[in-house]
């Protein structure tokens, strides 16, 4: 963590040439887990093993979460033997047969020659991917923060992506997205908005082209990524932050202006992607309006910026389609980060962005998704509505658990720290009624017997079985990334735990002062009301310039200053 400094200071590296994806010669040998399966040949394979063949696709979705890829002609050591262009057909015909006995559908990646025999044939091997939406949703949903620099295009990408219409250069498509007249007149974001893309079975674009609504979207397809679209102005780094923290998202996309570079809040933005490990991809923006020597001199410094201790990751230049499907796959590994460049304009490149969207695959892996539902039900509101004829509506996401409409939960903490009793009415995700919502999906939530006064971000909803109860103080384990000089007892920041911005103050610490690049153990204690936090969640804190984070180690319950 603590080459994550000079991210918030200055950019430094080496001048190595920015990596571009090719296909390779052969793959990793294949492992008993995840949705990767390889297979040499799949031709005419009799009942008995057709029906075995079937079962291990099933096991291959659930482990993907609805998704997984086959590799044809390959061993299970990862080398590539390949086929006879009719043993290849007759294969890929096979595996359309097992993915209509689960309901799936599969889509061919590419086909790669790897041996030639002369004027004979061509052996070749071919990369397929299926999708299945799990029995227990609708759809697959991915969240995705979008961060960058003032000015660098954002929501004129989320515009053109969403809406299917090119920018007529002056950010016509941005009018989409803005929810305020300020944002309209001003032309930048201030808030955090939701966008959603889908995609069905075939991996197909379904948005709000043909004047679909969102409830159509999400009837539609199979797979949905919802974007969440944060501020780029520094004076809005507090929301831009609770976005990071608070929205849970799955992966984050800087958009980078090409005629301006990395500049302004571009390397703020990169590094809090980095210190909370959400998997990054980089947008170079603008193109339309760049001479090639512009981008390539972008490219170079984002090349250093990568490469460098700050972040030390494989950037990876998308060009091609090949190269969508070795950065998509290799993407969730948070070691890869893809980088396309686009215009909003001439649509350059946007559909690399979306096959790019299309095929990468969740965030968390099935099994941990399932243990997570087996959990205690545990709701993070960070929104509050008061829809007419409905009463009090939360927004948030369900880190654990399950949650379906009548179920009797608590919510708080309250001022006093208590919890008080409450009934689900209705629950909703992306505007479209549900009847469960699973750990680590978004859902807005109806509720009944609590005063709409009461409510505030930060609370959660949990299952009284739980107990919740209220913290007050916290020990943390903090990594100080950036300060002027150094930071001690009384030092009081802005934290970000999850859905809970406060102010704290530090009460106590294991050394006498906290450098930037130095560690320590950290008593925070709340300064206006208890909130609900877990041991092992993340956290960020804030004063002016200075920034650093963290992980919750313990818990304290009760006040341990007297009078407060």
């Amino acid at each position: 963590m603590e080459s994550f400094i000079h991210l918030f200071e200055t950019a430094a590296g080496s001048r190595a040439e920015t990596s571009r994806a090719s296909m390779p010669e052969s793959l990793p040998p294949e492992v008993e887990e995840g949705n990767v399966e390889y297979k040499l040949k799949l031709v005419n394979p009799s009942p008995s093993r057709l029906e075995h063949l079937v079962t291990q696709m099933k096991w291959r979705l659930q482990e993907g979460d609805g998704e997984a890829i086959y590799e044809i002609g390959v061993e299970d050591n990862g080398m590539f033997i390949g086929l006879k262009r009719e043993e290849l057909d007759s294969s890929l015909n096979t595996l359309n047969v097992m993915a209509s006995k689960l309901g799936a559908h599969t889509t061919l990646l590419r086909r790669h020659v790897v041996e030639s025999t002369g004027s004979s044939f061509a052996r070749e091997v071919a990369e397929v991917f299926v999708r299945r939406v799990p029995d227990d949703q609708k759809f697959i949903d991915i969240r995705l923060a979008v961060l960058g620099n003032v000015d660098a295009g954002k929501s004129t990408l989320l515009g053109v992506l969403t809406h299917d219409e090119l920018d007529n250069g002056r950010g016509r498509a941005r009018l989409n997205l803005f929810r305020h007249l300020h944002e309209i007149q001003s032309g930048r974001t201030s808030s955090i908005s939701h966008e959603i893309l889908g995609f069905n079975s075939k991996g197909e674009v379904i948005n709000y082209s043909e004047s679909r609504t969102a409830e159509d979207i999400c009837e539609q397809s199979s797979k949905l990524i919802t974007f969440i679209d944060l501020a780029g102005h520094h004076k809005y780094l507090r929301t831009t932050i609770f976005g990071l923290t608070g929205h849970s998202p799955d992966f984050a996309m800087l958009v980078i202006a090409g005629n301006a570079g990395v500049v302004g809040t571009t390397k703020e933005h990169l590094g809090l992607a980095m210190a909370l490990k959400v998997p990054t991809l980089v947008i170079v923006n603008k193109t339309d309006i760049c001479l090639p020597t512009m981008v390539g001199h972008t490219l170079k410094v984002l090349d250093r910026l990568l490469k460098s201790p700050g972040c030390n990751k494989v950037p990876v230049v998308v060009e091609t389609e090949d190269d969508v499907i070795v950065a998509a796959t290799n993407f969730i590994s948070n070691q890869v980060t893809p980088i396309f460049t686009v215009s909003c304009v001439t649509g350059e490149n946007l559909n690399l962005i979306k096959k790019f969207l299309n095929l990468v695959p969740p965030a968390r892996s099935a099994m941990d998704q399932e243990k997570l539902a087996q959990e205690l039900t545990e709701y993070q509101v960070d929104k509050i509505f008061n829809v007419p004829g409905t009463g009090p509506v939360v927004g948030g996401t369900l880190e654990r658990g399950v949650l379906r409409e009548g179920d009797q939960l608590l919510l708080g903490p309250l001022q006093d720290g208590s919890f008080h009793p409450v009934t689900v009415t209705s629950v909703k995700r992306n505007r479209a009624a549900c009847r469960v919502v699973r750990a680590g999906q978004a859902a807005t939530v109806a509720i009944s017997g609590m005063d709409r006064n009461l409510l505030r971000r930060g609370m959660v909803l949990a299952d009284p079985v739980q107990k919740p109860c209220p913290c007050y103080e916290f020990w943390a384990d903090v990594f100080l990334l950036f300060h002027t000089t150094s930071i001690s007892k009384r030092f009081q920041a802005t934290v970000y735990i999850g859905n809970v911005i406060q102010t704290a103050v530090i009460e106590e610490m294991n050394r006498d002062s906290l450098r930037t690049g130095q560690r320590a153990k950290v008593r925070f204690r709340f300064m206006k009301q208890p909130e609900y936090i877990r041991e092992g969640a993340r956290i960020f804190f804030r004063e002016g310039h200075t920034k650093g984070v963290g992980q919750v180690q313990s818990v304290i319950y009760h006040r341990t200053v007297p009078g407060r």
